[in-house]
């Protein structure tokens, strides 16, 4: 081969004209084969592409799709949320202004019921201011009362009375009576079951317990209260004296004190006065105090009238038993005539018995010979 014909060389090959000439066609053809392999592969890559993405669009647009339907469904539960809350809200607000309503209501009614009660209460204050005055005035009548030793003694009487006469049977008591030694007392009150009786006496002596009560210095109160004592003993010696009389009254006697004030300065102020009258068998009593010893005396009335009625039911039950015991041995009496009447009628069944038995026999006999005599 001529240098000329030689082009290049590349290692050991050597290309020459036409060597090159040779190839080139076949380096054409086989170059335009590649580039259709090449296109043909990149149509192929685009399609599948293509396909990828329509079926990346398609999973896109069905998430989308599934997106808005979610969407759409939190959007109509949020609805149906707001909607739901709106309601609630709206009932809430009605409920409450239905109690602030109903609050206001009874708070006015309960405001006017207040009004109403204070009106009662006041009603009820004046009444007692009333009342405050009328006692204010029979206060200041009893003042005067007391301050006059008749008039104190009817007033004491008559309290005395009046507790006595509210408690006890008329048969029980009896005033101003007059003693076998002709002492009369304010009241006797006799005990149930005994012919001993007790002594009330309403005379006690006010006016040293009045000078006490207006002493103005330590020196006239000292003089009151002896003057008290010396009163009260010299009431305690005449009580005994006249109306402790053995086997006609009892040995103990009440001294009734009118006042519940007197009576408490003496249990507080003078426990010697209490002592002497305990020691004499004398008893003081206040209004409540004779009244408790009044209700006791009640109970024992009560009690000896049940002891009385007790006693009459128990004779009562007797002759009652007494006559059941007789109606029982009649009625035994009656039960034995019955059974000696029932034996004589069953022996007179009996009879009657054999009586009809022996007919029937009879009977049979003379139907016998009647068929032998058509016999014959």
């Amino acid at each position: 081969m001529s240098p000329d014909a030689i082009l290049f060389r590349i290692g050991q090959f050597t290309v020459s004209r036409d060597i090159l000439a040779t190839a080139l066609p076949v380096a054409v053809v086989l170059l335009l084969l590649l580039v259709l392999l090449l296109t043909w592969r990149a149509g192929r890559l685009h399609r599948r592409q293509t396909r990828a993405e329509e079926e990346r669009l398609r999973i896109l647009e069905r998430q989308l799709a599934e997106m808005s339907g979610q969407l759409r469904q939190q959007a109509e539960a949020a609805s149906a949320r707001d909607a739901h809350i709106s309601r609630l809200l709206a009932e809430r607000l009605d409920s409450v202004s239905l109690r602030v309503g109903q609050g206001l209501q009874e708070q006015a009614e309960r405001t006017s019921e207040h009004l109403r009660q204070l009106s009662e209460r006041l009603a009820v204050i004046d009444r007692a201011q009333a009342t405050i005055d009328t006692l204010s005035g029979e206060v200041l009548a009893l003042q005067r009362i007391l301050s006059d030793k008749q008039a104190r003694g009817a007033f004491g009487q008559a309290r005395m009375e009046a507790i006595v006469s509210d408690a006890l049977p008329a048969s029980a008591y009896e005033f101003q009576p007059t003693l076998p030694g002709g002492a009369r007392p304010d009241c006797l009150i006799r005990l149930p079951g005994s012919d001993l009786k007790i002594v009330v006496d309403a005379k006690f002596p006010l006016e040293a317990f009045e000078a006490l009560r207006n002493a103005a210095g330590e020196h006239e109160r000292k003089e009151a209260a002896q003057r008290l004592r010396g009163d009260v003993a010299r009431h305690v010696r005449d009580i005994a004296s006249k109306y402790l009389i053995p086997g006609e009254t009892h040995d103990t006697a009440i001294m009734f004190v009118p006042s519940e004030s007197v009576y408490a300065e003496i249990h507080e102020n003078h426990p010697d006065l209490v002592q002497k009258a305990h020691r004499a068998r004398i008893v003081l009593a206040s209004p409540n105090v004779l009244m408790l010893m009044i209700q006791t005396m009640q109970s024992l009335y009560r009690d000896a009238r049940m002891r009385e009625a007790a006693g009459i039911i128990r004779r009562e039950v007797g002759l009652l038993m007494e006559d059941v015991d007789r109606l029982r041995r009649r009625a035994l009496d009656l039960q034995r005539f019955f059974g000696r009447t029932a034996d004589e009628v069953d022996r007179l069944l009996v009879s009657s018995e054999k009586i009809a038995r022996r007919g029937e026999r009879i009977a049979s006999l003379e139907l016998e010979e009647t068929e032998e005599t058509r016999k014959s």
